[in-house]
């Protein structure tokens, strides 16, 4: 029986390996641009004449403009390989081997009318004094 489902084991990882190889460059592309923007959002600042494509004010709108698109492009490809991610390292089961059983003995819970209070004894075995332990005695 065939699956239908459009990305599965093989095909899944070569998409994630090409996506993240692209996310890469496009990581560098968006650096190199953003490096290349004066502080004072002048742009690239090439000389030339005021009207052509690389003036100061061309570049500004051109590198600003690529910003923007890989920016977008950035977030995407981050939001689509985060998805990917997620299915491929989604349980397929649940595994229960470690599961603990229920112990055999269940205890007895105590009878309706005991009220006795479970840690009187334990507190008249400690006394005042010191024990045989060499512990410190409780206060009073």
């Amino acid at each position: 029986m065939r699956d239908n489902a459009p990305f599965t084991g093989q095909k899944r990882n070569r998409m994630f390996t090409f996506l993240l190889v692209v996310q890469a460059i496009v990581a560098a592309c968006l650096v190199t641009v953003i490096l290349m923007q004066k502080s004072e959002g002048g742009g690239l600042g090439v000389g030339g004449s005021p009207a052509g494509f690389m003036s100061a004010r061309g570049a500004a709108d051109f590198l600003t403009r690529s910003t923007t698109i890989l920016a977008t492009v950035f977030v995407g490809l981050s939001i689509t390989l985060a998805v990917i991610a997620s299915v491929r390292h989604a349980p397929s089961s649940i595994d229960t081997s470690l599961v603990k059983q229920a112990p055999a003995a269940q205890q007895q819970a105590p009878a309706a009318g005991n009220t006795a209070d479970p840690l009187a004894g334990a507190a008249g075995a400690a006394g005042n004094g010191a024990s045989s332990n060499g512990a410190v005695p409780l206060a009073n």
